[in-house]
Formats: structure tokens, sequence, C-alpha cells
């Protein structure tokens, strides 16, 4: 078939409308398949849903705070300085918070908390099983470290009485294989020791057990509670410019969906106090080592002191004297101050240049007067706290970290440099308060040299002192700082629980009416696609616009082909009265040649133009039906005639010698209707069709008979009908239901695009009206009790008979 026959076909098919109501009720003739369809959804649905215990949402919002940049000795003043630097941005540090709250790390705590990796449930003769939760009457524990090692799930099934007595069957799967451990217990607690790990058995706190139960607990490792808890868990900010998460988390009980989020939250809290308290925690322990070292020290000063007043037995100095100690007194307190700033500063430098404290935070609050110095010290600290922070939700190599790493090296030198640049500057203004202390001993070079000593001593003293008091208050102030510390997190909506998320019925019932509409409609469509046979009208009228002339039905003949009868109204009758009509309508006056072909044999050729003869020679005509199919004669097994009778063929051969009507017999079903059979096969059927005598013989019937019908070969095996097409006036093309291939038939639009065979029309041959498997034939089976014509079985076409 040629490209442009396939485009003609293409074009003709979208030009025909698609009629709608044809293909409605084509699915209205299976209704029954969609009513049982549809129960089956339904029902299915239905016991789906009894069975699938419902999923609750339970939902609160937290807002989450990202500190002050005005305050610079709080502990978020080193991210507000990292923000400023572009080393830190708002949003990242809020999008870490909405991770950290969610981490499988910090959910395992939750999990372990509330005991969320132990479920129980209890079983229901009909529908799904019970959730319990805290109205279990028997608790079961294990320990978490032993239940994160579980190899599967260990499912423990209770069963008690009201007088105490529990049967504890474990059941559990080791190395591939489920094994059984059982223990019956007379009275609880008790110990159930299995392979995998024991579990322990309480009562639950005032339970009185009034009837016989059994529950089941299943216990997983808490890891794949986490796991689990994790993806029921959604935490998403409300909006954009907020740093308020909501938190979404779903779950088959209500009360233990609610726990679970304040457990959330409150152990979410108390990881970040426990941050941001660590720079407090280790300025604490360096405080109170200094206090102890200075306390020795000072009470060391001081009984030197009363050692020496009491020796020397000091009196009042002269007035000079006395002036000049003052102003002596002014620098030495000076330097007292000096002395004690530059103490300090060696303590931290020693601190820093320990290598045990290289990722430490460093004492803040000591009492320093260099701002810049604690500045950054506050810095470093805050990086190393939320380096610590990144750690529980990334690994050392994420690109955040790395980064924070040399940040966190940067300004540890940093802070390396300013404590030397301090240390040096305050050497230096040491120098020069000796200096200036020199210009007045000079002065009092002659008060006693017990005064002088007493001096010394009692410099010491202030000094320790003034240290030691400045150490008191600064562990002061960082305990009130400890003790002070504000939640990360606060609820902002306390959990609220919403009604079941999951299952929907509503959308499980409408997919049951989807499905049981859908199905059988998909399925009947798929069979029509699937279908690569003629089946119907429907189908030839897909195929090609050439018209119909009629639909034979499937009728049982018990032997003999010729069904239709004279003076009879039956169904084969009006059938071929209908064909026999719509032939007379197509010929134009004068004509008088109806040929019959179809694509291959068996598709019922002789009987149709057999019974179509007989149609015309009961209405009175006189009529001639010619064997033409010269290769297999078919003719004559629907009449009935001996395959040795002369024919055709005889004529064809030897015209000279043959006469042509003496060849035409008169059958036994009308006087009207004349037989001229094929005769003997011949050796060049092709020859002999093609030559002019065929024409001749043509011209003579119809000059003797009103209708001449030939019975020719299928067209689609072989070129007789082709040739023989010239001597005829009318084409009809039979197709058989259920036999006839689509892709066969659609040889008809290359003839008739062709020319090769004139005035062309179809006939559809063996409709199995019981079938109705479209709206065409609805009821055309009432018409009569028959059976079914089986007559056109397949069988080869070749060039003689089966039989002689």
């Amino acid at each position: 078939m040629s490209d442009e026959r396939y485009d003609d076909l293409f074009q003709a098919e979208n030009e025909k409308p698609v009629d709608y109501k044809a293909i409605l009720f084509e699915y209205l003739m299976y209704w029954p398949w969609f009513v049982a369809c549809l129960l089956v959804c339904i029902v299915c649905v239905w016991c789906y849903l009894r069975y699938q215990a419902p999923v609750y949402n339970v939902n609160a919002t937290v807002l989450i705070k990202q500190g002050d940049k005005n305050q610079p000795n709080g502990q978020n003043a080193s991210l507000a300085a990292m923000q400023d630097l572009g080393m830190l941005s708002m949003a990242n540090n809020f999008d870490n918070e909405v991770e950290i709250i969610q981490s499988r790390t910090l959910l395992k705590k939750v999990v372990n908390a509330l005991n969320l990796n132990i479920t129980y449930t209890e079983k229901r003769t009909f529908g799904y099983p019970i959730q319990l939760y805290k109205n279990t009457p028997i608790q079961v524990w294990m320990n978490p470290e032993e239940a994160d090692k579980l190899p599967s799930p260990l499912q423990i099934q209770l069963g008690y009485t009201p007088d105490g007595k529990v049967q504890a069957d474990a059941l559990f799967t080791r190395n591939g294989k489920e094994e059984t451990v059982s223990k019956h217990f007379d009275k609880l607690p008790g110990v159930l020791v299995t392979p995998v790990g024991t579990v322990t058995l309480s009562l639950k706190d005032s339970t009185n057990i009034q009837e016989a139960h059994t529950i089941c607990a299943t216990i997983i490792s808490p890891t794949a509670a986490a796991a689990d808890c994790k993806s029921r868990l959604n935490a998403e900010p409300i909006s954009k410019v907020t740093t308020i998460v909501r938190l979404n988390y779903n779950d088959t009980h209500v009360g233990r969906g609610t726990d679970f989020l304040n457990t959330l939250v409150a152990l979410y809290n108390r990881d970040a106090n426990d941050d941001k308290n660590e720079v407090a925690s280790r300025t604490a322990e360096f405080i109170d080592t200094r206090i102890q070292i200075i306390n020795q020290e000072l009470g060391t000063t001081e009984s030197q002191l009363a050692s020496y007043k009491q020796k020397a037995g000091l009196t009042d100095l002269s007035s000079d004297a006395q002036l000049a100690l003052q102003g002596n007194a002014e620098y030495a307190q000076k330097q007292a101050e000096n002395a004690t700033q530059l103490r300090l500063v060696q303590f931290l430098k020693e601190y820093i240049d320990n290598p045990v404290n290289q990722m430490e935070v460093i004492p803040a609050n000591i009492g320093l007067s260099d701002n810049a110095l604690a500045n950054v010290i506050g810095q470093y600290n805050e990086m190393l706290t939320e380096r610590k922070r990144l750690l529980r939700t990334s690994n050392e190599s994420n690109p955040a970290v790395v980064n924070l790493d040399a940040s966190i090296q940067a300004t540890r030198k940093n802070v390396q440099t300013s404590v030397s640049s301090v240390l040096k500057g305050l050497e230096i203004t040491r120098h020069d308060l000796e200096s200036q202390a020199r210009k007045f001993e000079g002065k009092i070079s002659n008060a006693p040299t017990q005064e002088k000593e007493l001096l010394s001593i009692t410099r010491q003293q202030e000094i320790k002192a003034s240290l030691y008091l400045m150490l008191l208050q600064k562990r002061e102030e960082n305990a009130i700082t400890l003790a002070a510390t504000a939640n990360n997190g606060r609820m902002v909506e306390e959990p609220l629980p919403g009604g079941p998320v999951y299952p929907n019925n509503k959308t499980y019932y409408l997919l049951a009416l989807i499905l049981g509409i859908g199905f059988p409609i998909a399925t009947i469509s798929l069979r029509n696609l699937l279908r690569f046979k003629i089946e119907s009208r429907a189908d030839i009228e897909k195929i090609t616009d050439i018209p119909v002339i009629g639909d034979i039905p499937i009728i049982n003949t018990k032997g003999n082909p010729i069904v239709v009868h004279e003076n009879r109204n039956e169904l084969m009758e009006e059938v071929f009265r209908t064909v026999r009509t719509n032939i007379q309508y197509m010929l134009q006056e004068n004509q008088k040649v109806v040929l019959f072909t179809s694509t291959s044999s068996g598709e019922g050729k002789s009987f149709t133009a057999g019974n179509l003869a007989c149609s015309f020679a009961f209405m009175g005509k006189k009529v001639v039906i010619v064997g033409l199919d010269i290769r297999k004669p078919g003719l004559n097994k629907v009449f009935q005639l001996s395959t040795r009778e002369k024919g055709i063929t005889q004529y064809l051969a030897n015209p000279e010698h043959y006469d042509l009507l003496a060849l035409c017999q008169v059958s036994n079903i009308s006087e009207n209707l004349y037989i001229l059979p094929g005769g003997s096969v011949p050796p060049n059927p092709t020859e002999l069709v093609a030559r002019q005598t065929l024409d001749q013989a043509i011209e003579i019937l119809k000059q003797h008979f009103d209708y001449v019908i030939l019975d020719t070969a299928p067209i689609g095996m072989v070129t007789d009908t082709q040739l023989i097409a010239r001597v005829a006036d009318l084409s009809v093309y039979i197709c058989r239901s259920n036999y006839t291939h689509k892709s066969h038939y659609e040889l008809i639009n290359e003839l008739k695009k062709s020319h090769k065979l004139p005035n062309l029309c179809t006939l559809i041959n063996c409709i199995d009206m019981n079938q109705r498997k479209n709206g065409y034939y609805y009821g055309y089976g009432k018409y009569g009790k028959y059976g079914k014509y089986g007559y056109g079985k397949k069988y080869g076409y070749g060039y003689g008979y089966g039989e002689k």
C-alpha cells in the first residue's frame, strides 16, 4: 500500500465526524461489567479502610530566636559580628536551626525519652488494631543501646489475666530464621531473656486488670524509630520574613503526637542551652583555679606584714615624708593596677599557649581592661560554639565547617597577637610607673628602712587583695550568666491535634468509582484496539467510506448453503432482499453484471452470490450466476453440482465447439435461476479470462438474462478478478466478520483509488447477532429463531478441489 494511499485514508478518516452516541451505546452494552467492577472496587476499598488505622496530624509553631546584635557580651554577639562581616547570614543560621530541630540525633533523643521505639497494639476481631500508648496495662522496656542492635523488630505477645498472671511469647528473626521464646509469669515485674536482648516487663502503676486481654508489643531499634519519626515530621517556616517554624507530625495516636512535639522542643532548647553555657563553664573553671592561687599568695603576704610590724614596731613619719609617701602611694596604686592586669594577661597567655587548650574556648569576663581583647576573645569563643553545633548535622568536610575552621585559626592568631600587644603595653606602663615611683623614693630616702620595707609589703598585699576581690566579682557575674541563659526556641502555639489526614475516605471511594468505571472502559478500549479482525459495520466504516449494502447474520444451514426461500418473510429472506434492493439502486439503466469478490478465500463469496441470485430469481427476474472462480470453483458446492460439470472454462478455451447458453443449467431452486459452472480447472486461468472471448460471453448472457452474477476469485490472492472486472457493472466486495483481517481488508481502498473494480460496494458476512458488540445490531437477532450459519470455513486456495 503506497504512502499516498495512507495519506488519503488518514485525511478521509479525519473528515468523518465522531459518533459519540454510538460509542456510548457500545459501552452501555457491557453495563453488567461496569456494575460488577464498581461493586468489587467499592467492597475492596471498604475492606481496606476497615483495616487501615487512621493517621492524625498534630501541629505546633516554634519561634527560633536569632539573638541581638546590640548585646556585645551576649552569647550571640559573635554570631552578629560574623553576620556583619558576611561570614554567616541570618537566613543560613535559621536554616541550620530548622535542620537541627528535625535532625536524626535530636529525634533519637526524643525516641529514647518517650520510648517511642516500643509500640503497643490490641487486636480486634474485625478492623485495624487499637493503638495503645499510655493506657497499656503492661509496660515493656529494653535498654536503648541493646535495642539499637536488634537485627529486626522484636514482637512480644502478652496475654494477661485478672489474677496477675502473664504469658509472654517473643517472636524474632535471627540469621534469617524465625524463633520464639516463651515464658510464664505468675507476677510482674519480670525479665524475659531472649537471644537478641533482655526485656523487662512491669505493671503500670495503679493498674486494675478486670478481664483477660492480649496485647502485642513491638520493639524496634531507636535509630529506625528516629528515621520513622523523621519521615512523619515536617518543619518549615511559615513565611520568608519570620523565624517561626511550623511543626507538623503525623501519628496514629493523638496523645503520642502531642508528647512528641513537646519533648522535641524541650530537648532542642536543652541542647542549645548546653552549647551556650560552654564558654561560661570554662570561664568558671578558670576563675576558681586562679582564686585558689591568689588566696594562697594573699595569705602569705598578710602573714609577712603582721610579722614585720610586730618586729619593727613602726611609728608615725614626718610631714614631708608623709607627703612623699602620699605621692608615692598614688603611683603605687597605679603600679598595683598595672601589675593586676599584667598578671591576668600572663595567665591568659599561658592558657592560650597550652596545646591542650587548642580547640577549647578561652575564658572571658575575667577583668581585662582592654575591651578590644575581650571582644576578640568573645568572637573566637562563639566561632568554636558554632562549629560544634554545625558538626551535629554535618561533618568536618562540610564547606561551612571548613570555612569556619579557617576563620577560627585566623581569629586565634589575632587573639595571640592581641595578648602579646597588651602584655607588651602593660610592661611599658610598668617601667614608666617604676621610674616615677623612684622619684618619690628619693624624697623619702631618709625615712626609716623599716617603713620602706613596710610599704613594699603593703603594696604586695594590696595587689593580691585587689586581684582576689575582682576574681570573686567575676565569678558571681559568670554564675548569673549561667543562671540567666534563655531558651533558643519558644513555643508560640501549643501542639494542637487535627483531623485524620490518612486515609481520606472520600478520596479512596472516588478512586474506587474511577477504577470501577475506568477499568471496564480501558479493558473494552484495549480489546477494541487489539482486535485485528473485522467484527461489525463500525469497523468497516473506520477503514473505508465505500457504501455497505448489507449485513448478513450467521445462520445454521444444516448442510444447505441456500438459505433464501420463496414466499417466506424470515430473517435471511429479508436480509438478502435488503441487499438486492441496495444493488438495484446502485445499478444504472441497462447495467446487469454484478461481480462478487473478496480479499482471501473462505469469506463467503459463493454463498452470498448464490443466495442473492436466488433472491433475484424469486422476484421474477431471469438470473444467471457464473462461476468465474476457475482456479477453485466454489459455486458447485453451493448448488450441489458435480465438479465434473462443464462450464465457462470450456467455452472460453474453445468457443467454436461449445454453445454458451447450453452450458447454463436451470437450477432446482427456481426456473428463473440458471447456473453456469466454472468447469474444469485450466492450466492457464489468467490468460483464459484475459481473452476477448470473456467479453463476448458476458454480452451473450446480458442479452438473454436480466441479471448476470459473477462469482470470482479472491482479488487479494490472484489477478484473475482484476481482469474479469472489465465486464462488470457493479462490484460487491465481501468481508467476513471475525475472519477478515482489517489490514487485508484495506485493499478495498487501493482498488477504489486505482479504479480496478467498477462501482464498488461492500457486504458483511457472518455477523454474530448474539454478541451485540455495538449498537448496529442490537435487537436484530430477535427477527427469527435461527442458529448460526457455518458456511465458508477456512480452507486452502489452489488449483483444484479437494474431491472429484
